[in-house]
């Protein structure tokens, strides 16, 4: 069985679905389904810098800090 990892251990360019969302900041949440990114959501890891990523979630690119990188679980 594959061990859970959070999008900071994503491999780049690969195409994974969401397993879960792991925060317990509702901001944080909401600000995830704003985006399209929730359990079931494919996104890709396009780029990781040292405070940030880039993803793509429904088509749109997107900088996202590395906290919220670390509470999206693929």
């Amino acid at each position: 069985m594959e061990e859970n990892r959070n999008l900071l251990q994503a491999d780049l360019g690969i195409t994974y679905n969401v397993k879960k969302i792991e925060t317990e900041d509702p901001d944080m949440n909401s600000f995830l389904l704003r985006l399209g990114c929730y359990e079931g959501e494919p996104v890709t890891v396009v780029s990781k810098k040292k405070k940030s990523c880039v993803v793509v979630i429904k088509e749109g690119r997107y900088s996202i800090d590395n906290l919220l990188a670390e509470a999206i679980i693929i």
